[in-house]
């Protein structure tokens, strides 16, 4: 099991992700983040891509619900 939490600071606008799990290296494959764009996590038997991708469609102008 994964835990995983992304958070913005209203204040701030910075973004956060932590992640804990009973699986080894969790923080090489769940977080990710980017400068002025925002951060996301991903679960279970992550495919590195999910990440990459995701990071790319925020800086393209979608919304996380897309």
């Amino acid at each position: 099991m994964t835990w995983s939490v992304v958070a913005k600071d209203p204040r701030t606008g910075a973004f956060g992700v932590v992640c804990a799990s009973k699986a080894l290296a969790v923080g090489a494959v769940v977080p990710y983040g980017a400068g002025r764009t925002g951060a996301l996590a991903t679960q279970a038997f992550a495919n590195p891509f999910y990440g990459v991708d995701g990071i790319r469609m925020l800086q393209e102008g979608c919304s996380s619900q897309d």
